[in-house]
């Protein structure tokens, strides 16, 4: 199989693809963070599907601005380097979810509670976690800013779907009204982000697929049309 830009591109755009059903998927049904969840398969199937949505979402807006260098400019490097940056962070984070938290459950359970307690929206740490504190909240910031400004930066670029990267900026905007809305499930806001993953991924995909399926119907007329060669 030859690798092909064109081919790591599409790539990119169906791993944005899944990694926004992941992180809608995550969030049905999502049970309350408490130290009894951390032993759980559960825990270990969501954090799972968290570090895979994190892995690919990375690689997939990796290949979105790979694809539109030059259309999205400055404002597209600085939001893919700081959404990068939140993603790399939140990833960090979920694996320690997965391999650090339930083994240190039963001897740190005070540790373990308030590293839940920061993962939460407008909680807040009774001890003292370290650098988990600092290291999520500047992952929310990536998160959130990375999201506007990339978001912004692609619909401005007009190449991929414009209603997508509408959603991708308004889903981080949105995001700040969790601490406002104590009483909507703060899980629900994630929603917005997934889809216009999806959206864009499924764009992204789509757009390198059409010039690929041109040039082949170029070379097959070409084959029936000897003469038009000449």
């Amino acid at each position: 199989m030859t690798i092909t830009t064109a081919k790591l591109i599409r790539a990119a755009g169906v791993a944005a693809v899944v990694g926004g059903l992941l992180y809608i998927g995550v969030q049905i049904n999502h049970p309350h963070l408490d130290l009894a969840l951390v032993s759980t398969t559960e825990w270990k199937i969501r954090q799972t599907m968290k570090v895979l949505f994190t892995a690919l979402s990375l690689a997939g807006i990796t290949g979105m601005y790979l694809r539109q260098v030059k259309q999205t400019g400055a404002l597209g490097l600085i939001g893919y380097l700081v959404l990068a940056a939140g993603f790399l962070l939140m990833l960090s984070t979920e694996v320690m979810g997965v391999v650090v938290l339930p083994a240190i459950a039963g001897t740190s359970p005070g540790y373990v509670t308030d590293v839940l307690a920061v993962a939460v929206p407008g909680g807040h740490a009774i001890g003292d976690i370290g650098l988990m504190g600092p290291l999520t909240q500047v992952a929310g910031v990536g998160y959130l800013a990375g999201g506007l400004l990339f978001g912004i930066a692609l619909f401005r670029a007009r190449i991929l779907a414009r209603w997508a990267a509408a959603l991708l900026a308004a889903g981080a905007v949105a995001t700040l009204a969790i601490p406002l809305l104590p009483q909507v499930n703060f899980r629900l806001f994630a929603i917005p982000t997934g889809v216009a993953l999806v959206g864009l991924g499924y764009s992204l995909w789509r757009e390198q697929r059409a010039p690929a399926a041109e040039a082949l119907t170029s070379a097959v007329g070409s084959v029936l049309d000897p003469a038009g060669a000449t």
